[in-house]
C-alpha cells in the first residue's frame, strides 16, 4: 500500500511542495502559502474554499515539521465594477473607484472593501483557521511591492508581447500593465497609462474612460502623473500575482480554472522578470449553483459561509472543502444535511466502528477526518443524531419550546442519555433548518416493484391503524409477504423518512411524526419512482 502521509490529496500536495523547494535549492525554514480574497462583493463558498484549501496545505506542511504561514491577501485596491444584487443603488456612483476608498454603505467598517473582506475573515475565524491578513491597499501604500512594480513596468513591452502570445490579448502591447488612480475623479481602470520614467519612478496617464463589464465608463479627461512608490495605483491581474509572490515569498497558491491564463502569465513574469520561481499550484474548478451557473457575488446566487453555518457545523463545511479538489460541484444550502450525516459516516471509520475493505480508502477516510478537525481529532466518538430526524422532530415540535421537545424525544428514542454542547448545537441547527426550509426531501431512493408493493401495503396499514405496536408488528409481516428481509425493509423506510439506515422504534416514530404526513411522503416517492 503506497500512501503519502494521511492519504489525502492535501498530503500529496504538501509533499510535492517540499520536493520542489528542495529541487530549487530554496530554504525551507519557513514556507508561505497564499489565498487571494476578493473585496468587491459578498464573499461566498467559492471564495472561502480558496483560503480553506490553502489552510489545509499549511496543516500538511506543519505536520511534516515545517513552519508555514497562510497569507490572506485582500484585493481591496480592486475597482468596483458592478453593484452586487441587493446593495444600495447609490453605489453606482462609486463604479470604478477602489473599494478601499468607498464608504461602507452599512456604516460598520472604514470602507466598502474592509466590510467585504471582514465577511470572509469572519468565516475563516468561525472555522478556527489561522491566517495572516494582508490588505492590498496597505501593501501598495507601504511600498511592499515597489521593487516588483518598477521591474514590471521597465519590462512592460516584453510582458505585453508574452500576454499576447499566451492569450491573444493585444491590449498590453499598447499600454502598461498598471492602473493609476485618477487624482481628479478617484477612479481606477478608466485611466490610460501613457508612459513610465524608470529613473524618476513616474508614470504619466490620462483619464480617458474604459469599457468595464461590457459597459463604457467615462473618464474625466484629467492628465496627470504619479510616483509608483506612493500607492496611488495597482498592477493589473496579469502581473500582480507575480509581484505578490515575490514580495511575500509565496511557495504555494491554488487557483480557479477561470483565471488559468492569468496564472500562466504571472508564472512567466515571476520566473523571467522578477527572478522568483513561481509557487507550486493546483487548479480547482468552481462551485456551481443547482442550475449549473457559477456562484457569483454579482448575480446574487451566493451561498455564504455564514449561511452554511446557520444549518451545518464547521466540520461539515471543512468536509466540503477537503473532501476533494478536482471537478466542479453543484451546490446549494440544501446539500448541508448530506454533509452533516457524512461526518458521522467517516467518524465511524476513524474509530473503527465501520470497517472498509479497501485499506487505502480507510487510511484516506481517517486522514480526511483528521483534517476536518485541524489534525487534532477528538478522543472519542460524538453521539450520532441523524440530521433529518432532528429536522422532522423540529417540524412537529411546539414553536415555543422546540429544543426541549426534541431533547425529550431523543431521550425517549434512546439516542441520548446525557446532554452536551455537541448535541445542543446539532439540535439547534436542525431547528434552524426546519424553520427556514420546512422539509428535506430524499431524492436518491429508488424503488423496485417489491418495495413499491410493500410501501403501498404500509400506507394501507397506516390509513387504518394508529396503534404504534400494531404498526411495528405489521411491518415485519408486510416485508415477508413481499419477499423482503425485514431488516432491509426497515432500512428502506428509515432512509425514506430520515435519510439514515437506522432510526427510533418505527411504530412510535410514525405516530409521533404524524402518520398523515408520512403517508403523503411515501405516496410521493412511489409516484416519482
Amino acid at each position: 500500500m503506497n500512501v503519502i502521509g494521511r492519504g489525502t490529496w492535501i498530503d500529496k500536495i504538501g509533499k510535492d511542495i517540499i520536493k520542489r523547494e528542495l529541487e530549487l535549492e530554496r530554504p525551507t525554514e519557513n514556507i508561505n502559502v497564499e489565498s487571494g480574497l476578493g473585496a468587491s462583493g459578498i464573499p461566498h463558498i467559492g471564495s472561502l474554499g480558496d483560503a480553506v484549501r490553502a489552510y489545509g496545505i499549511k496543516l500538511s506542511l506543519n505536520d511534516q515539521g515545517y513552519q508555514c504561514n497562510l497569507i490572506a491577501y485582500s484585493d481591496d485596491m480592486d475597482g468596483l465594477r458592478k453593484v452586487p444584487e441587493g446593495f444600495p443603488k447609490s453605489l453606482n456612483e462609486e463604479i470604478c473607484k477602489p473599494v478601499s476608498s468607498i464608504v461602507d454603505p452599512f456604516e460598520c467598517h472604514n470602507s466598502y472593501g474592509e466590510h467585504m473582506s471582514s465577511l470572509l475573515l469572519d468565516g475563516l475565524e468561525k472555522l478556527n483557521i489561522e491566517y495572516e491578513f494582508q490588505s492590498a491597499a496597505k501593501a501598495y501604500k507601504e511600498g511592499i511591492l515597489n521593487e516588483q512594480i518598477a521591474k514590471i513596468l521597465s519590462h512592460a513591452e516584453k510582458i505585453g508581447s508574452k500576454i499576447s502570445e499566451i492569450t491573444g490579448q493585444t491590449k498590453f502591447k499598447n499600454t502598461l500593465p498598471y492602473y493609476p488612480i485618477c487624482k481628479n475623479c478617484g477612479k481606477i481602470y478608466v485611466n490610460i497609462p501613457i508612459s513610465f520614467d524608470s529613473k524618476k519612478n513616474t508614470l504619466y496617464y490620462k483619464c480617458s474612460g474604459a469599457e468595464i463589464g461590457k459597459k463604457w465608463i467615462n473618464g474625466c479627461n484629467y492628465e496627470g502623473q504619479l510616483d509608483i512608490r506612493d500607492g496611488k495605483g495597482k498592477l493589473s491581474w496579469k502581473t500582480e500575482f507575480a509581484a505578490r509572490w515575490s514580495a511575500f515569498d509565496i511557495k504555494f497558491e491554488a487557483y480557479g480554472k477561470d483565471i488559468e491564463d492569468s496564472v500562466k502569465i504571472n508564472d512567466w513574469v515571476s520566473d523571467n522578470i522578477l527572478n522568483f520561481s513561481h509557487p507550486y499550484h493546483i487548479r480547482y474548478e468552481m462551485f456551481l449553483d443547482k442550475s449549473g451557473k457559477k456562484i457569483s457575488k454579482s448575480i446574487g446566487n451566493v451561498l455564504t459561509p455564514q449561511k452554511w453555518l446557520q444549518y451545518g457545523t464547521a466540520s461539515s463545511l471543512l468536509l466540503l472543502m477537503f473532501k476533494r479538489i478536482t471537478g466542479s460541484r453543484s451546490l446549494s444550502v440544501k446539500d448541508i444535511p448530506t454533509y452533516m450525516d457524512e461526518i458521522d459516516v467517516i467518524e465511524k471509520v476513524y474509530f473503527d466502528k465501520t470497517i472498509l475493505e479497501n485499506k487505502e480508502k480507510t487510511v484516506r477516510t481517517k486522514g480526511l477526518y483528521e483534517y476536518i478537525h485541524h489534525l487534532n481529532p477528538p478522543e472519542k466518538m460524538a453521539v450520532h443524531l441523524p440530521y433529518r430526524l432532528l429536522i422532522e422532530l423540529a417540524e412537529i415540535a411546539p414553536e415555543n419550546n422546540s429544543q426541549e421537545y426534541v431533547l425529550k424525544k431523543l431521550v425517549e428514542y434512546q439516542y441520548i442519555k446525557e446532554i452536551d454542547e455537541n448535541i445542543i448545537e446539532r439540535i439547534n441547527l436542525g431547528i434552524n433548518w426546519s424553520r427556514d426550509f420546512k422539509s428535506y426531501d430524499i431524492t436518491d431512493v429508488k424503488l423496485n416493484e417489491s418495495e413499491k408493493s410493500a410501501l403501498l401495503q404500509l400506507i394501507s396499514l397506516l390509513e387504518k391503524n394508529s396503534d404504534p405496536e400494531i404498526i411495528q408488528s405489521e411491518v415485519f409481516d408486510i416485508a415477508k409477504k413481499n419477499n423482503i428481509k425485514p431488516r432491509l425493509f426497515f432500512q428502506l423506510i428509515y432512509r425514506i423518512l430520515l435519510g439514515s439506515d437506522k432510526g427510533p422504534r418505527l411504530g412510535k416514530y410514525i405516530i409521533d411524526a404524524d402518520k398523515t404526513t408520512i403517508i403523503t411522503k411515501l405516496k410521493a416517492l412511489i409516484t416519482k419512482s
